[in-house]
This record gives C-alpha cells, structure tokens and sequence, in this order.
C-alpha cells in the first residue's frame, strides 16, 4: 500500500515550486487522490502566476494543412495518404493557402499552424517558397507550424543537414515549431505506433537544435496508444532534460489518441480521469516550462475546462480549421464566445494571447466581449474540397 503521508509530502514539496524526481512522479501519477493532485497542480500553477493568476488565455489560430500524402504511415493516423493514393491524396496551391491566410487575419486570428504529411517530393525549397509568400503577403501573421519530423524529412529530401533546414526554413519565415510528431517519445511505444519516424531522441535532437538557432518551440504528448503510465512520465522526463539544457520549450500540450479511421481501431483510449491526472502531472513535473495547454478539442469542452483546475494556464485555441484529429474521430467544436464562457465558468478571466503568451486582450467585463458569429471552429474541412469558408477552391492531384 502506498504510504498516502509521503504522497501529501511530495505533493507539498511540487506546489511550493520544488522539483520532484521521475519516481516520485510516477508514484503520484498512479496513486495520489485525484483531487489531491489537482490541488497541488492549481496552486503551483497560481504560485507561477502570482499577480496574474486569475487569467487563462486562448489564441485565435488556423491549420492548414497543405497536403495529406505522406511516407511514415503512422498506426494513429486517419488523415494520411499512400504516395501512390492518387485517389485519396492531395495537395493544396500556392493560391488556396494564402486564400486560407487572407481569412484568418479577416477574422482576427494571429497565427497559422502550417502542417501536413511527410510529402516524398516536399524538401526545404517547398517550405521557403511558401513561407516566404506567406510572409510577404501577411507579414502580421505569426507561423507556429511543423515540428522535428518534418525537418528531418525535408532535410533527407534535400540533401542537406537538420541545422542548415532550420536556418533556412526560419529565414523564410518560420517563428517557431509547433512541436508535431512528438506522439510518445520513449523507444517502445514509439517504434509500435509510428515505426517510419525518427526516434524519440532524435526529435529531441533537433528541437535542441533549433533552440540554439533561436527558434522555440512547444512540446506535445500523444495520450491512449497503449503506453504505459511509466513511458508516459519517461516521454515528460525526456522533454524535462532537454528543456534544462535549452529552455526553449514554451508549454507542453498533452492530447488523446482518437480511435477511428485507424490502424490502431481504438483498442486503447486514455480516459478524461487519465488525461486530467497527466494535465496535473505535467504541471507539477515540468517545473522548466512555462505553460501547459488543455486539449479540449480532443478531450471534450468539460474535460478541458476542468483542465483549468488541474494546472493548466490555457485552453488552447479558437481553431478555424483542423483536419488531422477531426479525421480519427474528434467532433468538438466551439467558438469564440464559448471559449471565452468556459474560461469564464472556470472562475478565471479569458484573455486572447499571443502566440508567445503576451496578452492581447483581456476580457474583465463581459459587456465588452466581442461578438463574431463567424470566428468559429472548423469553418473548412477537406471532408467537403475546398472547405465551406469557400466551396469554389479545388483540391491539385498528387498527380
């Protein structure tokens, strides 16, 4: 039987700013109360934030993904196609995601998540060309997109090293990486849901890299694939190492696996009590990083606004498109103001945020909310070509 004193004790020592060690979170990971562990969590979180405690943020962002052809085949994946898919796979022109860009600044977002498959013919000159029109066209929009994976890939596309892809891809117009293709870090776990990817050190490899040529990036954990809870305090140990060495990780986004259109077929899920105890695990844990994100799109409204309680500073964004979770089965959907409610309810006050934590604008007073029926969730979809934000864009042959 654990010892429920020396839990009390670690917990304690976690929300006074201490560091506790892997052991200690896993023993508090598979045994602490739960609403012991949300304690601790929440008043780490307010002791960090003391003076803007009362604050939980959101951010108003679109993803494009701008192709869905991809060679690493992941077991989790919905969203992919097979090279040779010609039937399936497609690719959007230069045209379409700049349309896509034009829309998210109309409707006041301030940052584009730029993601898609590990395409056999996209190699760094791919990226430069398109960030740089990006940018020129809407220098206000921030580009927090790809993540270690796909630098590895575009560099092998290339021919070149992972440092000379971050350089170039940054000088182009990349801000920061948005830490995709993490999924699970640790050897087993990896190799069982994505075997064509680099390993879990090698991502961190190039994150490390990419911190030192000054471009930061958030983390990410793909929750429900059938790891243990072990490998899931492992996958946060690995990310806590490196964050000591580079502090370049601004949050840490923890998200659950969605079970259809899938290889893996849902066989394993991570519950709402699971995700809510690493939500508060990660916030007491990762004592180097400075924000951690509820997931509601995947978790559900309720799970992320409770979230809220269990250390997280942010609720993530009013996302105006999203394809690949949406694709294995995540049906939620939300808006502006009901984003701004749930964080209301939460009993904290909303701000909008910038894609590097600033506060752009907070709302103290509800008569002053803003209201825009059409800054929504999902406007666009490849479910339907061309999304409905505008019917009459077409999707290019892989051809």
């Amino acid at each position: 039987m654990t010892d429920q004193a020396a839990l009390q004790s670690v917990l304690d020592r976690a929300a006074a700013g201490g560091r506790i060690t892997k052991e200690e979170a896993l023993d508090l990971y598979r045994h602490a109360p739960l609403h012991a562990l949300g304690q601790a969590a929440d008043a780490a979180r307010r002791l960090r934030y003391a003076g803007t405690e009362h604050i939980a943020t959101y951010i108003i962002e679109r993803n494009i993904n701008y192709t869905n052809v991809c060679v690493t085949a992941c077991k989790f994946c919905a969203f992919y196609a097979a090279p040779k898919d010609t039937k399936k796979g497609w690719s959007r022109d230069l045209d379409d995601i700049l349309r896509r860009c034009a829309e998210t600044v109309e409707l006041g977002g301030t940052q584009i998540m730029f993601q898609g498959g590990h395409h056999p013919d996209y190699g760094v000159e791919y990226y430069e060309e398109h960030f740089s029109a990006i940018k020129k066209a809407f220098p206000q929009l921030v580009i927090h997109s790809l993540g270690a994976s796909e630098v590895d890939h575009m560099a092998r596309i290339s021919g070149v090293s992972a440092e000379e892809a971050i350089k170039r891809i940054h000088a182009a117009g990349l801000d920061s990486f948005a830490g995709a293709g993490a999924e699970l870090l640790p050897e087993r776990p990896r190799k069982a849901i994505a075997p064509l990817k680099e390993s879990g050190e090698r991502w961190l490899e190039i994150m490390e890299l990419a911190h030192g040529l000054g471009v930061e990036s958030t983390s990410t954990m793909l929750m429900g694939t059938g790891e243990t809870n072990a490998e899931r305090i492992e996958h946060i140990a690995m990310i806590r190492d490196t964050q000591d060495r580079t502090g370049g990780f601004r949050a840490f986004i923890p998200y659950t696996y969605q079970p259809e259109n899938n290889h893996l077929k849902g066989r394993t899920q991570a519950t709402v009590f699971e995700y809510l105890r690493m939500i508060a695990i990660a916030r007491l844990f990762l004592d180097n990083i400075a924000h951690i994100q509820g997931s509601w799109l995947t978790v559900g409204k309720e799970a992320g606004q409770l979230s809220l309680h269990y250390g997280a500073d942010d609720l993530g964004s009013i996302m105006l498109e999203e394809n690949v979770v949406s694709s294995a089965g995540a049906k939620h959907r939300s808006n502006r103001q009901e984003i701004i409610d749930l964080i209301r309810k939460a009993g904290r006050v909303p701000a909008q945020r910038a894609t590097t934590y600033e506060h752009l604008l907070v709302h103290d007073d509800p008569a002053n909310d803003p209201v825009d029926d059409r800054v929504v969730s999902h406007i666009s979809s490849t479910a339907i070509e061309g999304g409905t934000a505008h019917p009459e864009l077409k999707l290019i042959s892989t051809n």
